[in-house]
């Protein structure tokens, strides 16, 4: 039997899609709660269409293709295709779709190609008229208007199509009306900037005024013509965005601010409407250690319903959930670990329903007929994720997922049956229908020959070891196919290492790390740790780099390279490392904070000073430059450069913008300052994550090269 995987060539190891990998996406229910709708590719590509299942029949339809322009990303907006690389997005095609939460006939919508389309109960998808440019759009719960920004303003637009109607004013290049600004999109998980009321006459906004932030310009320098794109990128310890809260009255026009207090120096993380009408918002201070969710009255004036101190950071999660009495499910790491709680429309906690050294993942929903919430949460181990049911009464948690692996749930409009989706290790993701106590209803995608054996691919193996401070820490290790008696293997540390994250899990991803597979099947060990300062292990573990980044995180790497090493088939005296972004950082820091481990790196897109990343992200784990001049010296890469003694190959795209190139350039300069070499690998017209196919090619082709040369 051919095994498509077990012999992996350079060309396999870039390509997109990974095996196993093309799945439902975007799954949901319909609003009637009769069918179940996805994003996919039945090709096997990454242009997918919207498609249907019909739970009574079990028949599959495809609601909506891919709009005309939407299947090359060189057909996209800028601002497309910015949005599309802070959501790290390779797809193309139907990349989005939304059903209006209240009408009935029941209203569809698909943007795509810079256009909007709709589908009114089950009609065939049309462009709607005058929807050209719209970004960010989003229906009005009874589904008979559409909103979008153009031009940096709001709008509203009857699905019917006709004239756009202009609902916000004022607006220019670095002043917008509705839209998310960049600190909100990439370190915030806030990607929208507008939301409806529910019953449809208002519309609060967000207005973000960064017209005070200096330009910051990437020049692309691969094309024909030159090219300047500027930003008002906010680097740490520098001017945000001044942001403020409007709500603008659909029938008169008019706008009414809200008040956000004395101190306008803050994050607006979170906006949400209550069921009873009035508008909420979860308000974070600059320096990210107190959260307070304000509602409004009418006219804007704020009440504090909860308000949260933490040191030395306040990690942010979900939307707010109201019931429908305006009760509220709360997720805090007010213990140490995230858990839920119950807390009456007034704000006061009513009690705690979740506790112990594990951590609440996400809610997942509020069924308040049986008095249940549903989240997702590591209770049963932190390699795994599962869906539980808990009291709102208080009472003991129930499992409703069993498979071994990393699940994700959505729950049906009527709180009476769950999308399991998960995946393991040993095969790729797949999907069911399941009733609430978990019993299976259907398989909605059985995924099947995704499995590690059938592919020819192996599957990573567990392991742990005790950080130098002894908390635990879990590892993953690729060995070659058939270890030869007696030989000893080089060894390769692929790395993130950054807060927000976790790598080693019971989940499909591991096993599909086919560059981590291509150097296990030439002869080399990889190993993957989650050091600490990484995500779900609890507040006080990711804390561990509050203020010192680059610090622990390579003493733990150092410690996982001392652990596999005193295994009898692993060389310790030949261990390499690679990552990109935070894992580029670290990449470089254990490369000159430990040369005696490391002999060889590729560092791809580092931050090399945390003073040239931004205010949201860097302050959050390090402070300001002002506040912590000594954390910021000892974090950088340029303060170690000196101390290099292996091989390193940089790479980096030079119109990346979330780690500029800037970075690269910073290093180059305190290298050649230091007299050490470098080798260089740049991307003049790629971002943050490479997505050219030829070139991804060749940059797997200068990796794996340069691992094998130097180890």
């Amino acid at each position: 039997m051919t095994r498509p995987y077990e012999s992996l060539t350079i060309t396999r190891v870039a390509t997109f899609p990974r095996p196993g990998t093309v799945v439902p996406g975007h799954l949901g229910f319909t609003p009637d709660g009769g069918g179940v709708t996805y994003l996919f590719s039945a090709e096997g590509s990454l242009v997918r269409s919207l498609w249907r299942y019909d739970l009574a029949t079990g028949e599959r339809t495809v609601l909506a293709g891919p709009p005309p322009s939407s299947t090359s990303e060189g057909d996209l907006s800028r601002e497309e295709e910015l949005r599309r690389e802070r959501a790290r997005l390779r797809e193309l095609g139907v990349t989005d779709y939304q059903f209006a939460s209240k009408s009935r006939p029941q209203v569809l919508l698909v943007p795509g190609g810079g256009r909007l389309w709709v589908s009114i109960d089950g009609s065939e998808m049309r462009e709607i008229d005058g929807s050209a440019g719209a970004i960010d759009p989003h229906l009005s719960p009874d589904g008979t208007r559409v909103a979008f920004v153009r031009d940096n303003d709001l709008w509203v637009l009857p699905v019917t199509g006709g004239e756009p109607r202009r609902l916000t004013f004022g607006a220019e290049p670095a002043l917008t009306n509705g839209l998310a600004e960049f600190i909100a999109q990439e370190e915030l998980d806030r990607d929208r900037g507008f939301w409806w009321s529910p019953g449809g006459s208002r519309i609060a906004f967000i207005r973000a005024d960064s017209r005070h932030i200096p330009d910051y310009a990437i020049v692309h320098q691969g094309k024909d013509e030159v090219e300047t794109e500027p930003h008002r990128y906010p680097f740490a310890g520098r001017p945000n965005a001044y942001l403020d809260l409007g709500v603008v009255d659909l029938e008169s026009g008019a706008t009414t601010w809200m008040d956000l207090g004395p101190d306008r120096d803050i994050y607006i993380a979170r906006v949400g409407w209550r069921p009873d009408g009035a508008l909420t918002a979860q308000v974070l201070s600059r320096d990210q250690r107190t959260l307070r969710l304000d509602v409004f009255d009418a006219s804007g004036v704020a009440t504090t319903l909860i308000r949260e101190h933490r040191e030395p950071w306040i990690n942010l999660y979900g939307d707010t959930r109201f019931l429908s009495d305006s009760s509220i499910a709360w997720l805090s790491e007010e213990s140490g670990f995230c858990h839920l709680y119950l807390h009456a429309p007034d704000g006061k906690r009513v009690r705690q329903l979740t506790g112990g050294e594990w951590v609440v993942t996400s809610l997942v929903g509020v069924d308040e007929d049986q008095r249940l919430a549903f989240v997702v949460a590591t209770k049963d181990s932190v390699l795994e994720r599962h869906l539980y049911a808990v009291p709102l009464d208080g009472g003991e948690m129930v499992r409703l997922t069993q498979e071994r692996g990393w699940h994700g749930a959505v729950l049906s409009p009527k709180n009476d049956r769950f999308i399991d989706s998960w995946s393991s290790l040993d095969h790729g993701p797949r999907v069911a229908l399941r009733d609430v106590t978990g019993a299976p209803m259907a398989d909605l995608f059985a995924n099947e020959g995704a499995e590690a054996a059938a592919l020819g691919l192996q599957p990573p193996e567990f392991t742990s070891l005790p950080a130098a401070d002894g908390t635990l820490l879990h590892g993953a290790v690729y060995r070659p196919p058939v270890l030869e008696p007696g030989r000893r293997y080089p060894l390769v540390v692929s790395v993130y290492g950054g807060p927000h994250a976790q790598r080693v899990a019971d989940d499909w991803m591991l096993t599909i790390d086919l560059r981590a597979q291509y150097l296990a099947q030439q002869g080399y060990v990889v190993f993957k740790l989650d050091n600490r300062g990484s995500a779900n292990r609890g507040l006080a573990f990711e804390a561990a780099i509050a203020g010192r980044m680059g610090t622990v995180e390579v003493d733990d790497q150092v410690a996982g390279v001392r652990h596999m090493a005193a295994l009898p088939y692993v060389d310790g005296s030949r261990a390499g490392i690679y990552g990109w972004s935070y894992g580029g950082y670290i990449t470089c820091m254990a490369m000159m904070r430990a040369p005696e481990v490391f002999k060889a790196g590729v560092s791809g897109a580092p931050v090399t000073g945390w003073d040239g990343y931004d205010t949201g992200y860097t302050e959050r784990y390090m402070g300001t430059p002002q506040s912590n001049p000594e954390g910021y010296h000892d974090s950088s890469v340029l303060t170690h450069a000196a101390k290099l003694q292996g091989k390193l190959l940089l790479v980096h795209g030079m119109v990346d913008e979330n780690v500029h190139f800037r970075h690269t350039a910073r290093l180059i300069v305190a290298l050649t300052a230091a007299g050490k070499d470098y080798d260089l690998l740049i991307f003049p017209e790629e971002r943050h994550m490479p997505r050219d196919l030829k070139g991804m090619e060749y940059q797997e082709r200068r990796v794996l090269d340069y691992l094998r040369r130097n180890l």
